[in-house]
């Protein structure tokens, strides 16, 4: 699930693209007044990823569930690296969690901060689910699951658990999130000129969680739908139809000029 290599520019251009493709896209009457948008199937995609998933037959203490050891990475040999120090970490071997968190901080850092927008609560949040993910070592199973996925699973209950908690307000300052709007060449130019990387982020405040957080992973953070499901507890075909929703939603957020 690393994702160092993703591009957070690029992941916001496709979303702003899929954005702009609803909002230029013709639509069809059907009966009971709704209106159907004859690109749907296009905003189903994300980004590319080419993750692949890998196991092994790792062991470590008297855990029983090695053979559903699973990883993202590409590299087989980084799947093969980081099953065994999940092992190893299991049975209590710090050094072991380090190289894990060494490996995991960035991706988990990058989901909260586009999720809490704010550098601070990023890092507090961050810290929280690694003191966490150490505490409950013990209990982790791989049911088939990356641990990354079990790692953002964490942050995002925190996360979640959090604004219901009503702790703080956040606001999007320039320090705290810099646009990467660039030129763009094509019909929808004039759309995508208006639809800054700013309103769009601002909107996908407003989307319901498991919208924005689907969005977050699939486009700003360059995670796969197999990946997605895994942390969302949602199968594939769930995830794409969320994602559709999401974009579709985000749409609707955009200011009247932009949407006329």
């Amino acid at each position: 699930m690393q994702r160092d290599g993703h591009d957070v520019a690029r992941g916001l251009e496709v979303l702003r693209a899929a954005v702009a493709q609803i909002l230029l896209a013709p639509q069809v009457a059907v009966p009971g007044g709704a209106t159907i948008l004859l690109t749907e199937a296009s905003v189903t995609r994300g980004p590319a990823s080419t993750a692949g998933r890998g196991t092994s037959t790792a062991s470590g203490g008297d855990f029983d569930d090695a053979d559903q050891a699973t990883s993202s990475e590409e590299s087989e040999a980084e799947r093969t690296r980081l099953i065994a120090l999940v092992e190893l970490a299991r049975t209590g071997d710090a050094d072991a969690f380090g190289l894990l968190y060494d490996h995991y901080q960035s991706s988990v850092y990058r989901f909260l901060f586009y999720r809490t927008r704010s550098v601070q609560l990023a890092e507090d949040l961050t810290s929280e689910t690694f003191f966490r993910a150490l505490r409950s070592m013990n209990n982790f199973r791989w049911q088939g699951k990356d641990f990354g996925a079990w790692l953002m699973t964490i942050a995002r209950n925190l996360a979640t658990d959090h604004f219901k908690a009503g702790r703080t307000r956040l606001e999007l300052t320039t320090e705290d999130m810099s646009a990467h709007d660039d030129a763009t060449e094509g019909p929808e130019a004039t759309v995508l000129a208006g639809l800054t990387n700013e309103i769009l982020l601002g909107a996908l405040k407003s989307l319901p969680d498991e919208q924005r957080d689907c969005l977050i992973m699939r486009f700003l953070q360059g995670m796969s739908i197999a990946e997605t499901a895994a942390v969302l507890g949602r199968s594939d075909g769930a995830i794409k139809q969320l994602q559709l929703r999401g974009v579709r939603n985000l749409a609707k957020l955009m200011p009247e000029g932009i949407r006329e």
